[in-house]
């Protein structure tokens, strides 16, 4: 019933789809893992910045996930199956068929990775145009998002591509059709990705003024003419192909899905703080910033930056020998080396601007490029140790400059509720804490994304009222790590000279081009 107390007994299923691999997860009504498995999905890259995926490979991907997690259970427990996924581009045709989204005609190849940059021309003129709906998407558009890839494809694979498609799919969205055979698509995806209004709807002169009237046509049937609420129940649930490619039940629900990084918020940002002295607590949940710690450019950056040094094949080696992760093993170095100095300190002549692939949130920049100050000759693994923590310290630093917008906009920040793989590291949450100096929630099951799918298919069960019913009945606290102020000056510091670092890259790049 909804809002009451449910069978013990009762499952969700949680699929999420991430850069290089799909979960899935068994999750029951108090918001425990109960099993789990993943699946390696494969990617492509033509040419440089152009990264593309196969949808019919990341479906099989999820059918083999969730048969592993309803292994030896009572199927016909579970209630509800929630999605989400990175907002990568789908492609397909009238007939819901793969078409191309590269030269070399391969129809598999039919996604457009959310880390594509290919559309830079495109973004940069639809940016131009100064439309009204980019004040919805943070005053510009980024090239990540769908507008400007839709538009290179008009203007790339005319004849191959865009002549033929009928149907332009966020990935979320193409699961949930697969899944239900309902073309609906989640307002999640078209707010954050395509200009949609969730007052107005579409706006006809923004699609006509970047040169895509054509998909104005037949009420946007391309692009999506039915919008729910993430959560809500889709058609008559799993369909009964999609149900024998799952291995479960026929017409259990099916959700309106997310973008990956949104599930990570609704697993984790609703937990009930009560006892843990918490300034949100009684607060609105908008007093609360998520932060999901994925494979996204800070993953891929500090990587980035671990393996190219030429000690890390001492630290894989010795890192081995432990039996420990490569950043347990840097992090257990760095306490050796610190002395009687906080950790934090080490990095006082060295600092790192993160964004190697270009910034997203706050400044929308494509263009701006990592840097490092204060390297020296030797290359040990003192050095790589030192040169991590500043990675580390960069991103928590670029988490401060993306607060820092939001309370410039109005908002009031007060806690942070990590989740994600970068939440295991105490060293990454303990920087955050500190620099940011807001206390850090981390919540009880680590995969937090998985959570919040589960939430979406437990919602559109029926089995809560609410989305809002569904995380605070699923989502529990962990821990909380609370800052340090005593090292509040030097981060204040540190964090001019991060801010000093990308003024000057901006200062470089006109001085190049002659401005």
């Amino acid at each position: 019933m909804p809002g009451g107390d449910q069978d013990p007994g009762s499952y969700y299923v949680g699929v999420d789809v991430g850069t290089g691999s799909v979960r899935a997860a068994l999750v029951d009504q108090r918001g425990i893992l109960l099993a789990f498995a993943d699946q390696p999905i494969s990617q492509w890259e033509p040419q440089f910045n152009h990264h593309e995926q196969s949808s019919e490979d990341i479906w099989a991907a999820c059918c083999v996930v969730t048969k592993k997690v309803v292994q030896g259970i009572d199927v016909n427990r579970i209630r509800g199956l929630g999605f989400d996924a990175t907002c990568s581009l789908v492609v397909l045709d009238q007939q819901f068929c793969p078409l191309p989204v590269n030269h070399e005609g391969e129809s598999h190849r039919n996604i457009i990775m959310w880390l594509d940059h290919r559309a830079v021309s495109q973004v940069h003129r639809i940016n131009e145009t100064k439309h009204g709906v980019l004040q919805c998407v943070g005053g510009v558009m980024s090239v990540e998002m769908q507008a400007p890839k839709l538009l290179w494809l008009k203007e790339n694979l005319r004849e191959t591509c865009w002549d033929k498609a009928g149907h332009f799919f966020d990935l979320p969205d193409f699961l949930s059709w697969k899944a239900t055979g309902v073309t609906a698509r989640s307002l999640c995806s078209l707010v954050c990705k395509w200009t949609y209004s969730a007052e107005k709807g579409w706006d006809d002169s923004f699609w006509k003024m970047i040169g895509l009237e054509d998909l104005v046509a037949d009420n946007y049937s391309k692009i999506g003419n039915q919008v729910l609420p993430p959560g809500a129940s889709l058609g008559n649930g799993l369909t009964p192909e999609a149900a024998k490619d799952l291995g479960l039940p026929v017409g259990i629900a099916v959700a309106a899905s997310l973008i990956d990084a949104h599930a990570g918020g609704l697993g984790v940002i609703g937990a009930d703080v009560r006892g843990h002295g918490l300034a949100c607590e009684g607060q609105p949940v908008t007093s609360r910033l998520a932060v999901i710690c994925g494979t996204s450019s800070c993953h891929m950056g500090i990587d980035h930056m671990v393996r190219g040094h030429a000690a890390f094949p001492e630290l894989q080696a010795k890192a081995t020998a432990r039996c420990q992760s490569v950043y347990a093993y840097l992090n257990s170095h760095l306490d050796l080396i610190k002395k009687a100095r906080p950790v934090g300190f080490l990095t006082v002549d060295l600092h790192v601007w993160p964004d190697f692939h270009g910034n997203r949130s706050p400044l929308a920049d494509l263009t701006l490029k990592g840097m490092v100050t204060g390297l020296k000759l030797s290359q040990d693994l003192d050095d790589l140790a030192i040169l991590y923590l500043a990675t580390v310290q960069a991103i928590a630093f670029g988490t401060r400059l993306i607060i820092e917008a939001l309370e410039a906009a109005g908002h009031s920040i007060s806690t942070l509720f990590l989740c994600g793989g970068l939440s295991k590291n105490p060293l990454f949450v303990q920087m955050h804490a500190d620099i940011t100096g807001m206390p850090v929630v981390l919540s009880q099951e680590v995969e937090s994304v998985l959570v919040g799918a589960a939430i979406l298919g437990a919602c559109a069960s029926g089995d809560f009222a609410s989305v809002q019913e569904a995380m605070a009945r699923m989502s529990k606290v962990g821990k909380v790590v609370f800052p340090r102020l005593e090292d509040k000056r030097y981060y204040d510091k540190k964090y001019q000279v991060f801010l000093k670092l990308v003024e000057h890259q901006k200062e470089y790049a006109a001085i190049m081009k002659g401005d």
